[in-house]
């Protein structure tokens, strides 16, 4: 039969977490209100710019003048993988599903003879990664879980520039969540070198809405001035709407994951207070019994 101390101490312990999860609930839906509003302004631009550069990739396809980053170098050997998750845990299955993308898409580029760089955006990509496939990360970005601006992702894509310029890789492709509803993220795969429109599965068709599928595009001043600027902007642009988004499902995940911790709390606590009662009733019954079988034996 259980100890009731033992049952007390576990009580409010359980109901201390409670505390603790009710409080990380609070903060993280109070954080995911600003980070879908800004998650959510970005998108439009980022995925017109997104398109606007897939439908300028296929312009340039063939020509000897295609700028690298926009067409590519010609060669699929080495791909980096540009992996955004969290600093912090207590998120639910938030960066398992973005492990499990990274590790089908490495099994994948392996089994065409491809080689694999990982660049890791937030500490726990790194760390359950690192055991697998720690020779292939080759740098992380930690300290993503606080407010960060789109210098932040200008220097992490200028990073990317360097290590493409320098002949480090030859393909480059980033995944994130994307955040969808409070209860829904779904992991995206978003091609950065060469430029082309995300995965969603929906671009072809808002792109052929926007009269952008087979444009004829005019440049000002001209094509190059133009696309020295276009191309590293459309790279920060990108990743800066990666780490938005994943921002943005983060909290929510991490919302919906100490909502369910908190419910949990409650039902382990509603099942040891029905035990401490029996336990506590059955040791009075105990002791009642024995007073009487004393009496009358005396």
């Amino acid at each position: 039969m259980a100890n009731l101390k033992a049952l007390r101490i576990r009580i409010n312990s359980v109901r201390s977490t409670r505390k603790i999860t009710s409080a990380m609930k609070m903060v993280a839906a109070a954080k995911l209100r600003r980070a879908q509003e800004t998650a959510e302004a970005a998108r439009p631009y980022a995925e017109r710019m997104a398109r606007m550069m897939g439908s300028l990739a296929s312009a340039f396809a063939g020509r000897e003048d295609a700028p690298a980053l926009l067409a590519g170098n010609g060669k699929d050997q080495v791909h980096l993988l540009v992996i955004v998750s969290s600093d912090r845990g207590l998120c639910g299955s938030f960066n398992v599903g973005v492990m499990r993308a990274t590790r089908l898409r490495v099994a994948e580029l392996h089994q065409q003879g491809r080689d694999v760089k990982l660049l890791c955006l937030g500490r726990k990509g790194r760390d359950l990664l690192r055991r697998e496939y720690g020779s292939m990360i080759v740098d992380t970005v930690t300290g993503l879980d606080k407010d960060f601006s789109y210098q932040t992702a200008a220097d992490i894509s200028a990073k990317v520039t360097e290590m493409f310029e320098a002949g480090e890789f030859d393909v480059c492709s980033m995944v994130y969540n994307r955040f969808q509803s409070v209860m829904t993220q779904v992991v995206t795969w978003q091609g950065l070198i060469p430029a082309m429109a995300d995965d969603d599965g929906d671009a072809d068709d808002v792109a052929e809405d926007d009269g952008l599928g087979g444009a004829v595009h005019i440049f000002e001043p001209d094509e190059v001035e133009i696309l020295e600027h276009l191309l590293p902007q459309n790279l920060g642009v990108q990743v800066f709407r990666g780490l938005l988004e994943s921002q943005a499902s983060e909290h929510a995940a991490r919302m919906t994951a100490m909502d369910n911790a908190s419910r949990n709390a409650g039902d382990m606590i509603d099942r040891l207070n029905t035990l401490y009662n029996r336990t506590r009733q059955a040791a009075i019954t105990t002791e009642i019994t024995e007073i009487v079988s004393g009496a009358e034996a005396l």
